[in-house]
């Protein structure tokens, strides 16, 4: 029998196809070319550096970092399918100081021989220093081109001296539609895919897969390989995986959480009113269903940060603080540990003495602006910093707060039509008597 220009007896093309068959789904799915990866796009788009490194087979040391499931070793598989260069390969959890100086030695023999190797440490961050270190010299000659992948950041976790060296690629959780994607591809393909089983998906299983892997195709892929593998068939003789199926697969249960409908609205709506209630203990509960649902953490943030300004204001204004911080450190950790900084803000606000009262003021100031005509602004308020300013009056009997006691002065700040309207109102609560009270300070003790 002859297959792809080779010959092979009957026995040897079983053995290869079954081979092929009982390795896993996500093993089988690893793209070959770069035009098959999919997402990345900002690392392997067209032109981009990498991208062109590796079409024009002319990469130098490389170090892949993101989370699982995001591509790192397909990427060098990719390599390893385009590259004229040797193609070693070792994992940092499984070799030791042998198995580098073997790969070390080989690419000598070929680096003698005119031929490059290129040697990907799968795992790099597990290396302790002293083996990082072995590779080192090896890197800087040139006798081996070398690829590393790491979950971890490699500026605490690789020596500084392998990453001057490299160049470092951060990949991304891969977005829900090129999960999707991948999804679709795994059930119907019949070559790489479970296209031979005879296997349908239904669109709501998708998405909810493709949300609940969390940029991970790899978790994606286990999930629709097991549906297939253990699902009956169907009267149609078909396999079903219906969204209890893929529920079931994933182990997460299906709760009732539609992003773009009702409940989830319902939802963001019933902890917003939580927080403002000052129910931490609600406020957490609806935080879970909404993290557990796979809600965007983005989207959650935001809302919290809303909520320490129109609820909390100045009655706690750090609570602002802890709102913005919370949202920017929840980015960069990512989840899961991202809950836990949620958790930390919106429990925070809910506990916070709450006060709307410049939520209220910009209201009840935008509801004026919009019913009222634009008075003028007050001369001596006007900017004064252009040649010919004082001409036009501008800038004039403007008196200096820093100039005066308590750095305060009496000075109408309103247009003349409206002085003496009020838009703002304190409520007294918490950290705004405080200010209450300087300001009744201040007016007590004004100049002017």
């Amino acid at each position: 029998m002859r297959f792809d220009g080779q010959y092979m007896d009957l026995f040897d093309y079983m053995r290869e196809n079954n081979m092929k068959k009982d390795s896993p789904l996500a093993s089988r799915m690893r793209p070959a070319t770069l035009d098959e990866v999919a997402g990345q796009q900002h690392i392997i788009g067209r032109g981009r550096l990498l991208y062109r490194a590796i079409e024009a087979d002319r990469l130098s040391s490389v170090i892949f970092y993101g989370p699982p499931g995001t591509g790192k070793t397909t990427l060098a598989k990719v390599i390893a399918n385009t590259t004229s260069a040797e193609f070693c390969q070792i994992n940092a959890t499984s070799s030791g100081k042998k198995d580098m100086e073997e790969a070390v030695a080989a690419a000598k023999e070929r680096m003698a021989a005119g031929r490059r190797t290129i040697l990907f440490v799968d795992e790099i961050h597990r290396f302790n220093k002293g083996q990082q270190d072995y590779l080192l010299p090896f890197v800087e000659d040139g006798t081996i081109i070398l690829i590393g992948a790491t979950t971890e950041n490699p500026y605490f976790e690789v020596n500084g001296a392998l990453i001057s060296r490299s160049v470092i690629f951060e990949l991304k959780p891969l977005e829900k539609d090129d999960i999707a994607g991948i999804i679709k591809k795994a059930v119907y393909d019949p070559e790489k895919g479970m296209g031979s089983y005879n296997a349908v998906i239904d669109e709501d299983a998708v998405d909810f897969l493709a949300d609940m892997a969390n940029g991970d195709a790899r978790q994606a892929l286990n999930a629709v390989e097991l549906g297939v593998m253990s699902t009956k068939r169907s009267g149609d003789g078909k396999i079903h995986i219906t969204l209890d199926v893929a529920s079931e697969c994933i182990q997460k249960r299906v709760i009732k959480y539609d992003k773009s409908g009702d409940n989830h609205y319902d939802v963001i709506s019933a902890f917003i009113k939580s927080m403002r209630g000052s129910d931490p203990d609600a406020a957490l509960y609806y935080l879970a269903r909404m993290l557990y649902a796979g809600e965007d953490p983005k989207f959650i943030a935001r809302r919290i940060m809303i909520c320490a300004s129109e609820d909390v204001g100045n009655a706690d204004p750090q609570a602002l603080t802890v709102a913005v911080s919370a949202s920017l450190a929840a980015e960069r950790v990512g989840m899961p540990e991202a809950q836990i900084i949620l958790a930390h803000a919106c429990t925070y606000v809910a506990q916070a003495p709450k006060s709307n009262s410049a939520s209220r003021g910009i209201f009840k100031a935008m509801e004026y602006v919009q019913n009222n005509p634009a008075y003028g602004v007050p001369a001596y308020l006007k900017d004064s910093h252009y040649k010919g300013a004082a001409k036009l009056g501008r800038g004039l009997e403007y008196k200096y707060a820093h100039d005066y006691p308590g750095h305060y002065v009496k000075q109408r700040y309103l247009p003349e039509e409206i002085d003496g309207v009020s838009f703002y109102a304190s409520s007294g609560m918490g950290y705004e008597r405080v200010l209450d009270g300087h300001m009744e300070r201040l007016k007590e003790n004004a100049e002017g």
